[in-house]
């Protein structure tokens, strides 16, 4: 290792490993990498510039960039069943725009899951580039059951009459049916876009069905169940959407990849490749269910009445907490979450009323169903007693030799 002489940023780098360390991570969107993902990251590749694609760079001494990026889209393509892969979105967001790019034009109708109810900024957010040159329709849960019904979607995908139909959602527990979504997009005629970010993993490893067989496009991130570094990646079976997207995204959306995280990804598509990574992702689903299971049994409301996959909203209305001051009772006992609103949310979305929370990060960490009861209990003893600093103390403390009992790194 190259000597630090910025101290100031040595010791953020530091404070941060020890956070992730010492708490418990249950936001759905993030894990832990392993470490040969973070050794690919802070290589040399960094150092090179390789606008455009193997094989057609706009610079010279791309040769050895061109192997890493060959091999991240070879084991993209073999991990999702897929015949084209682009890995070179620096986000999921950028994955969007050039799905969405190369689906539809400017100004044309889009359905995709309401925000409000768990879709992602990037499927029509007004602010976002999607709301901005696209029209956006919305489709929602059920107000009793909370989950997407497919005869209101069909109703509302026949009212639209969409060019794009949008699947995937960023707070949405239950399994999506992607058959139901690609025969309602044939009937009118749109093409189907399907966003798995949250459940690529899950889909990597067999937990849930893939959405590959079924759409003209998949995006995802690489950085949340599939447990690389942070990114995108663009998967799809026709040919002429590859092209399109390839142009969407280089020159259409971004300029020069980053080889650096592009060898990242490749690393950790070869670690989902691997059968231990299937016993893992079967682990992330049967925690969450234990512990959306038990957080039930202790009062609190799970939104949809549970999950089938790594997250679960809560509803900590009965705790007479906001989502946010609920977010800070647990980052207080070293338990991280985020607010998010719950569907029907008679708040607004920076209090919510809801925290989303995720079993991918802990399942790496080692964390088995008698810690998901314990957990559990925290969270709910402590949503109800926010006040009560013995109890905090004593929690903290367990949270702690947990933590210390299944270390990140080794």
């Amino acid at each position: 290792m190259s000597p630090r002489t910025d101290a100031a940023v040595w010791a953020a780098v530091d404070a941060e490993a020890a956070r992730q360390e010492a708490q418990l991570e249950l936001i759905a969107s993030e894990n832990h990498t392993s470490r040969e993902v973070i050794d690919a990251v802070g290589t040399v590749l960094t150092n090179k510039y390789a606008e455009g694609y193997p094989g057609r760079r706009y610079y010279g001494g791309c040769e050895h960039v061109d192997t890493v990026e060959n091999l991240a889209r070879e084991r993209a393509k073999q991990l999702f069943g897929a015949g084209y892969a682009n890995v070179q979105p620096h986000s999921g967001t950028q994955a969007n725009m050039g799905a969405l790019m190369a689906l539809c034009e400017p100004g044309d109708r889009v359905l995709a899951m309401s925000l409000d109810h768990g879709g992602h900024l990037s499927h029509g957010h007004p602010k976002n580039f999607s709301g901005i040159f696209y029209e956006f329709h919305s489709y929602g849960v059920e107000q009793g059951s909370e989950r997407i019904d497919m005869d209101r979607v069909r109703e509302r995908a026949l009212a639209v009459r969409p060019r794009v139909l949008l699947a995937g959602a960023s707070a949405y527990s239950r399994t999506i049916d992607f058959a139901a979504f690609a025969a309602i997009a044939r009937e009118v005629d749109a093409r189907l876009f399907v966003d798995m970010a949250h459940i690529a993993g899950l889909v990597a490893g067999g937990q849930h069905p893939s959405p590959v067989p079924h759409a003209d496009v998949v995006t995802m991130t690489t950085h949340k169940t599939l447990r690389g570094p942070r990114g995108g990646l663009v998967v799809t079976n026709d040919l002429e959407v590859h092209k399109d997207v390839n142009s969407r995204v280089f020159p259409g959306g971004q300029g020069g990849p980053l080889m650096h995280v592009i060898a990242g990804k490749a690393v950790a598509l070869r670690e989902a490749l691997a059968p231990e990574f299937t016993d893992y992702a079967r682990r992330v689903v049967a925690n969450a269910s234990v512990l959306a299971g038990e957080l039930a049994a202790r009062g609190l409301r799970v939104v949809s009445g549970g999950t089938d996959n790594h997250l679960m909203l809560v509803d900590v209305g009965s705790t007479g907490l906001s989502g946010a001051e609920a977010e800070h009772v647990l980052h207080a006992v070293d338990l991280t979450c985020n607010k998010n609103l719950i569907p029907f949310d008679p708040r607004p979305p920076m209090e919510a009323s809801g925290v989303r929370l995720g079993t991918a990060a802990i399942t790496t960490r080692g964390l088995g169903p008698d810690d998901m009861r314990r957990m559990a209990g925290w969270i709910a003893d402590v949503l109800r007693a926010p006040g009560d600093e013995a109890l905090a103390a004593r929690v903290r403390g367990e949270v702690a030799e947990t933590a210390r009992a299944h270390p990140i790194y080794a």
